[in-house]
């Protein structure tokens, strides 16, 4: 079976409960797993599903992005596939207006389409961290003879008003919708699997992530000319309409990357024995830029469940349980602990680095814990960092707390002996 069908993914908004890291960038662009971006995850979902033709969403902060995209995917001249860029546009047919939400940037991209031959299209979100076979959810939706399908996940009733919840009877089909439920919570379970009962899982979230039939989506946005959302707007439209509107379950693992909690908990997460998000896996690639960059370079250094990058220079002492990401630079006698270094985008040379106070990279003697330390920042010497459950949330011009976190923003420079977080320094491991 043959189908024909075209990705449109959602470059994201202002990502502000992402900040600081989204100063800068917009969500899709913040660096993961020491050397790739979030919205490396859509797209190889899609490469490693056959769907080959692609259209990227952008509008806030989007400069990395489409440099990461047109510097990363390209497909040679026997294939037909693309990964494009469509950036918000001010035009005589659809106005002066940004996009002002996930429905009304698919509809102003829907002209980009004309020259495609397709049937469907597959709308994803460019800031989620899963791995999904996209072709079994394309044969789904065209067995289920549906006008929409939604990949569902089951969630507990503590999560379930931060989703999209739905009612869907025993022939998986979606009979109710509800946008980030808030009261009244009961009348929305479904039926699901017993693992997910035992777990308290009664709730069906939408993921964001949708299949339309061309006609259906058609149809939708000109009986819904004022509709901007698929969640608010668009799915219940679809539902009261008397369309077919199919639930896809989806049972691996899925994150929506929305907080800084939740980033710096997946990232962490990829250095479990066994992590849920596999990168390690021949069949579900994750591509990224190939950077040429030489193989990492460490002195003594003891390791414990971390990730390290390509063309690092490691002196430290110890490193457990962190992402290093690419070219980092990290002086002697440094710990570091629960953290995530996005790297650097370049090296300084050596003249460069005896001419700087504080030289790009992690200094001499340094300690740090529970810490997200973006590109291009300059950390000193006898810099102790240290976050925890118990500091308030607050912004400096180099660095911000948020959830017992410490984020600095790239390109911040820290002094020698600063204390950021707790003061006191905890004891090296003997």
């Amino acid at each position: 079976m043959v189908i024909k069908m075209i990705c449109m993914i959602l470059g994201g908004g202002v990502g502000s409960r992402l900040y600081p890291l989204t100063d800068k960038r917009s969500k899709p662009a913040v660096p993961i797993g020491g050397k790739y971006r979030l919205i490396d995850i859509p797209i190889s979902n899609c490469l490693n599903s056959g769907v080959k033709r692609m259209f990227v969403l952008t509008q806030f902060n989007s400069a990395s992005l489409n440099q990461h995209i047109k510097n990363t995917f390209h497909f040679d001249n026997f294939s037909h596939g693309f990964v494009d860029i469509l950036a918000a546009e001010q035009t005589r047919d659809v106005g002066t207006d940004w996009f002002e939400g996930t429905a009304d940037a698919v509809r102003k991209g829907m002209k980009h389409l004309n020259n495609q031959d397709y049937d469907y299209i597959l709308i994803l979100s460019g800031d989620q961290l899963y791995q999904m076979d996209l072709e079994a959810f394309a044969k789904y939706h065209v067995e289920s003879k549906a006008d929409l399908t939604v990949a569902t996940i089951p969630v507990t009733s503590k999560d379930a008003p931060a989703f999209g919840i739905m009612k869907v009877n025993k022939g998986g089909y979606i009979e109710d919708f509800v946008e980030k439920p808030k009261k009244d919570l009961d009348k929305w379970t479904s039926e699901v699997p017993e693992k997910y009962a035992k777990d308290e899982k009664h709730f069906l979230a939408s993921m964001g992530i949708y299949i339309f039939s061309k006609g259906a989506i058609k149809k939708l946005f000109k009986d819904n000319p004022d509709a901007t959302d698929f969640g608010k707007q668009i799915i219940p439209s679809t539902i009261t309409g008397g369309m077919t509107v199919a639930s896809y379950p989806y049972e691996g693992y899925w994150e929506d990357i929305g907080t800084i909690a939740s980033f710096f908990e997946a990232n962490l997460a990829l250095t479990d024995n066994i992590p849920s998000f596999n990168l390690f896996d021949n069949d579900n690639t994750v591509y990224t830029r190939h950077r040429m960059l030489a193989p990492s370079k460490i002195f003594g250094t003891r390791f414990r469940r971390s990730m390290i990058a390509e063309g690092c220079i490691i002196h430290a002492d110890e490193i457990e349980r962190s992402i290093i990401g690419i070219r980092s630079r990290i002086g002697e006698g440094v710990v570091i602990k629960n953290a995530v270094l996005f790297g650097n985008d370049f090296y300084e040379t050596l003249e460069q680095i005896h001419e700087n106070e504080v030289p790009m990279g992690i200094g001499a003697n340094c300690y740090i814990e529970n810490a997200i330390i973006d590109k291009d920042c300059r950390i000193g010497d006898n810099v102790t960092i240290v976050g925890d459950d118990t500091l308030e949330n607050k912004e400096t011009d180099h660095y911000c707390i948020v959830d017992g976190i410490i984020v600095f923003k790239k390109g911040a420079t820290v002094p020698d002996n600063s204390v950021i977080g707790i003061a006191k320094k905890p004891t090296k491991e003997a």
